[in-house]
């Protein structure tokens, strides 16, 4: 692997030569069958796509995907589709930027724009991934909470153990992590496939939901309960991540073997999101279905849906089963905050930390205003938190997204792989709706 230590050549387009990789213990170490059917291929590259869909399943989306089933029934359904199909975009964006350049996204912003709007992207984005973990440490607490019994403070403090976790997988090679996400990802599916069993939601008045609504945009509440659906399915870390992971497969650095390789991987991360789409979706119909119909429509705590459903469906397996998600959902998170937490670190800096101290330090960083809120609070001020937290990831996603579509609609950048006319339009038309609408969101948050 002499790429990985000896500078490389510099490239048309950017500034700087590459000088190292991103994750230099699992760069290019995965290899790709040269022979054998699609299938085998496709399986050889598949994995990064589920480490990014867990951002889009995490404790932040659920106060949202909660409110809106409670408060308008099937209704925003259309938005959680339309959120997804974005990300779907966007996240093959990404892969691409890495497949063919050899950069991840922080990679890209160091080397295009001058050090200090660089350092400011790079603290912006330090802030989300501090949120993103934010969201996790209390989703994590509130689950062991539910499900144990457990205080929240000494749930907060527990979650400092998954350093552990982390520094035991990335030991022992980057494909235990992608079976680890992957089995949580199919427990949280599995949690809530049994949960709509249960809620016998109405399948004519699901489909329906589907399909978009102009009352989305002339109501008010109904408007800001969308943006904030949209603002916490895009993670903007995810971004940096999935730039950097399509980069641990050896594929063919040749026009053909790129090709082949933007192919799997949008293939992957594609099919991953469709999962993240299912579980969005699964907890806007339970609350529809369990707590709309029912008149309690003013559910969007995690706590009270959880207390709530075991009544609503008859069981106390319902309750139960919502916080093993719940907790999955929060673990499996931590697993992905790191890892882009590292990349984002190494690729503005060039500054690599051992993965344990990397990920204490960014835990520590969510799990002091936790556990302050906590104590003053309780899980009221917890809940509130859980939104502020989305609120900061709002407002750094353009920052990602932005760079993104510039950087691989750039001809110079990624020569005949620079997106065509109407992908660059589509994606830029993305890219300003998700602005906007966070803007939106943002302005509504703090005077609306």
């Amino acid at each position: 692997m002499s790429d990985q230590s000896t500078p490389l050549a510099q490239e048309k387009g950017w500034r700087y030569a590459r000088t190292q990789h991103t994750l230099p213990e699992v760069y290019r170490s995965l290899k790709i069958p040269k022979s054998g059917s699609w299938i085998r291929k496709f399986l050889a590259f598949a994995g990064p796509g589920y480490l990014v869909a867990v951002g889009y399943m995490d404790p932040g989306n659920w106060a949202t995907d909660l409110a809106g089933g409670s408060m308008f029934g099937y209704t925003l359904l259309s938005v959680i589709l339309l959120s997804n199909l974005m990300a779907m975009l966007l996240q093959a964006l990404a892969g691409k930027l890495g497949i063919v350049t050899g950069r991840d996204l922080a990679q890209a912003c160091k080397d295009h724009y001058s050090k200090p709007v660089a350092m400011g992207l790079w603290v912006i984005c330090e802030l989300a991934i501090a949120a993103c973990d934010l969201a996790e440490v209390i989703g994590t607490a509130i689950a062991l909470n539910l499900l144990f019994g457990i205080p929240l403070i000494a749930g907060v403090v527990i979650t400092v153990l998954d350093v552990l976790l982390i520094l035991l997988l990335q030991n022992k090679g980057f494909r235990y992590i992608e079976a680890l996400v992957i089995v949580l990802i199919a427990t949280i599916g599995g949690c809530f496939l049994i949960e709509i069993f249960w809620s016998q939601p109405q399948a004519g008045e699901v489909m329906k939901g589907f399909i978009p609504s102009a009352e989305i945009i002339s109501n008010p509440a109904m408007l800001y309960i969308a943006i904030g659906i949209l603002g916490a399915t895009v993670m903007p870390h995810n971004l940096y991540l999935h730039s950097s992971i399509v980069q641990t497969r050896q594929f063919e650095q040749t026009e053909l073997g790129k090709r082949q390789a933007i192919k799997y991987a949008t293939w992957d991360s594609s099919i991953a999101l469709f999962f993240a789409l299912f579980i969005n979706a699964a907890i806007l119909i339970i609350a529809a279905a369990s707590f709309n119909t029912s008149g309690h429509s003013d559910v969007a705590e995690i706590g009270e849906a959880y207390h709530l459903l075991a009544p609503m469906l008859g069981t106390t397996a319902a309750s139960i089963l919502f916080g093993v998600a719940l907790l999955a959902a929060g673990q499996n998170s931590t697993l992905t905050g790191t890892l882009a937490g590292q990349i984002v670190m190494e690729g503005f800096l060039n500054i690599r930390l051992a993965p344990w101290l990397r990920r204490l330090i960014t835990r520590l960083i969510a799990i002091v205003p936790a556990v302050i809120v906590t104590w003053l609070y309780g899980s009221s001020g917890t809940a509130q938190l859980l939104i502020l937290s989305q609120v900061i990831l709002s407002l750094q996603l353009s920052f990602a997204v932005i760079p993104l579509v510039k950087f691989t609609s750039d001809k110079q950048k990624m020569g005949r792989f620079a997106n065509p006319l109407w992908l660059k339009l589509l994606a830029w038309t993305v890219a300003i709706v998700i602005a906007a609408l966070n803007v939106y969101l943002l302005y509504q948050t703090f005077f609306g």
